[in-house]
């Protein structure tokens, strides 16, 4: 498993944690309305109680109003007034990582969130591993302002 230089998060989940957590990513992105791009993305936190919540991007001819992947699986976790967030990960066609909006939003949350992420075949040792406070170092809080 590829790493940043950063405590190893996969101590903190099982391997069959990380397993079930990849395979909803997955399922996820199947779902996915990606009619312009055809870049599906999957996401799916794992709730400190256990739970697994999943998302998928949703696109919209109005590019500006596409959601992405991270940002509606988050949202079905706070909606259901789940904000104890132990992990995400997130599958794409190539790979990568949040994107600055979902860094940000991600943030609020869980600033420290451990993020896993490969493309949509990857298995668990080729998945990068990170954490949100890695990937966004000077996040924006409401105390700061």
């Amino acid at each position: 498993m590829a790493q940043s230089s950063i405590p190893d998060p996969v101590s903190k989940l099982s391997e069959g944690q990380l397993s079930q957590l990849l395979d909803a990513a997955k399922t996820a992105a199947a779902k996915a309305y990606a009619p312009y791009s055809k870049f599906t993305v999957g996401a799916s936190i794992l709730l400190k109680s256990g739970s697994i919540v999943s998302g998928c991007n949703v696109e919209n001819a109005s590019y500006s109003v596409t959601i992405c992947a991270e940002r509606v699986a988050a949202c079905t976790a706070i909606a259901d007034q789940q904000l104890d967030w132990k992990a995400i990960v997130i599958v794409s066609p190539s790979g990568v990582s949040p994107c600055g909006s979902c860094r940000q939003f991600l943030s609020e949350f869980a600033p420290d969130l451990p993020i896993y992420y490969g493309r949509l075949d990857s298995s668990l040792a080729q998945l990068t591993v990170t954490s949100l406070d890695i990937l966004l170092p000077a996040q924006m809080r409401l105390e700061d302002l």
